[in-house]
């Protein structure tokens, strides 16, 4: 028996690869299958089924087109209902890859679907859960992306939850490994393990969900309180994956068309679309192609470009370092953005060698910045989470976070000048080329970011102050 985890860091998301004896499971696979497929041939294996936990909300499944290319069978768990062909498993059903078994254990709360697999040796002995959004290291998955208008409440999910990891996960030995679908930094849950697998005993003495002597309501109070808003493309990404979606193939062909300046231009301009830059952001700010927004590739580009681009269908006109444009193409998809129309052949020096106008984006050094901030009033805006600007901020600073910038625009002054920081300089570069296509000229970024901008003599305050006239 062979499982490998295979981690995706830019999204904090987990598949998972299963051989026994010439037969192989995926399970939660990203949309680029290739890495699967890799797998399975080198093992000369048979991917026998695809096995999905949930309808995702952060990311686009390739469960359809690896069921498409390999033959293998779709498996959901009880209640869902996919519009494709898939078998939809009953509780506790077992199902056979090579000389392992997989139980299926229905364990609603994430949402109504949400399905833990529960693998088991050659010796009949558990072994470890893939347990998908219901159980992460240190956390559980939230209640409140499944909410049904009129039905379900995320009160009513969390109980779900409650009873799905008392009575179906939590009976289980200590020594099984506990496998989640997210690690740090996913929008699915609160406060997740740096940690990508565990034991479930630790998970029982350290999970804060699952303490022993907790109540129900008690359970329902913790895991309901402190969530965010969800980025706008999850609701977006679950009924693709509900309801299916093109093939990344196709995707690909058209994302990767190369083009001329002169057609770039044409196509841009025919096609109103939305000029992507993702090279490094020290790049973009030394040279850019006026009216294009950065988002790097090197950065987490899958989900702040799932976070600003509000139309999956939006065509996407790329700018990318040479070499790197299927990247780009397989990195949008994986989120939903099925429209990418081509990519500047040449990349941003094509553009320059063609004589096209180029913008730039001036910075400050964080020294020169803590001399000036004494002498004058200025416009600082920290574009950082609001949970990261309440624990620790400069005096004076305004929170703008860049998750919400396209919402609050409106309560800038576009003659105004603004200095802008995040924490290290990327996210900083994200919210100034956005700003400046809608007309923000006066822009200065300050590409240390918080991190840098402490070693200077600045103050910094923790107030929970919001957004305020700026």
């Amino acid at each position: 028996m062979k499982v490998e985890q295979i981690y995706t860091g830019c999204l904090a998301e987990a598949a998972y690869y299963i051989e026994s004896n010439g037969e192989a499971v995926i399970i939660d696979p990203l949309r680029d299958v290739e890495p699967y497929l890799e797998k399975a041939k080198a093992d000369n294996a048979k991917i026998k089924y695809v096995l999905e936990t949930h309808f995702h909300a952060d990311f686009v499944s390739g469960h359809l087109d690896l069921a498409k290319k390999t033959g293998a069978t779709i498996v959901y768990g009880p209640t869902a209902q996919p519009n494709f062909k898939a078998h939809i498993a009953k509780d506790n059903e077992i199902l056979k890859v090579g000389n392992v078994f997989l139980k299926v254990l229905h364990t609603p709360g994430h949402t109504m679907e949400s399905t833990t697999y529960l693998l088991r040796d050659e010796q009949g002995k558990d072994y470890a859960i893939f347990t998908g959004d219901t159980l992460f290291l240190g956390d559980v998955g939230r209640p409140d992306l499944a909410i049904k208008q009129g039905e379900l409440t995320r009160e009513d999910l969390a109980g779900f939850l409650f009873d799905s990891l008392r009575n179906k996960i939590m009976p289980l030995a200590d020594d099984v490994i506990v496998y989640p679908g997210h690690g740090a930094g996913s929008a699915c849950g609160k406060k997740m393990s740096k940690e990508t697998q565990g034991r479930l005993g630790d998970q029982k003495v350290f999970n804060y969900a699952l303490r022993a002597d907790m109540t129900r309501a008690e359970f329902v109070k913790e895991v309901t309180t402190g969530l965010v808003e969800p980025p706008q493309y999850f609701p977006k990404n679950a009924v693709m994956n509900k309801m299916g979606y093109t093939s990344i193939d196709e995707v690909r062909e058209q994302g990767t068309q190369a083009l001329s300046t002169r057609a770039f231009k044409a196509a841009w301009e025919g096609n109103d679309a939305l000029v992507l830059d993702t090279r490094h952001e020290k790049e973009f700010v030394k040279g850019f192609i006026p009216g294009s927004i950065f988002i790097g590739l090197d950065g987490d580009f899958a989900p702040w470009v799932g976070a600003l681009i509000p139309d999956l269908k939006q065509p996407i006109l790329i700018v990318a370092e040479p070499g790197r444009e299927l990247e780009v193409v397989d990195r949008l998809a994986r989120v939903g953005y099925d429209n990418p129309i081509g990519y500047l052949k040449g990349g941003f020096q094509a553009w320059t060698q063609a004589g096209e106008e180029v913008d730039t984006l001036k910075e400050m050094a964080s020294a020169d910045f803590a001399k000036l901030v004494k002498k004058e009033p200025i416009g600082l805006l920290d574009v950082r989470k609001a949970s990261e600007f309440n624990a620790e901020h400069f005096v004076g600073a305004h929170n703008f976070p860049l998750d919400f910038i396209n919402r609050n625009m409106v309560q800038l002054d576009r003659s105004k000048k603004y200095y802008l920081h995040c924490a290290s300089g990327y996210r900083s570069v994200i919210a100034a080329s956005i700003l400046r296509s809608r007309g923000f000229m006066d822009l200065i970024n300050l590409p240390g970011g918080f991190k840098e901008l402490k070693e200077t003599d600045l103050k910094r305050t923790e107030y929970k102050e919001q957004l305020t006239e700026l």
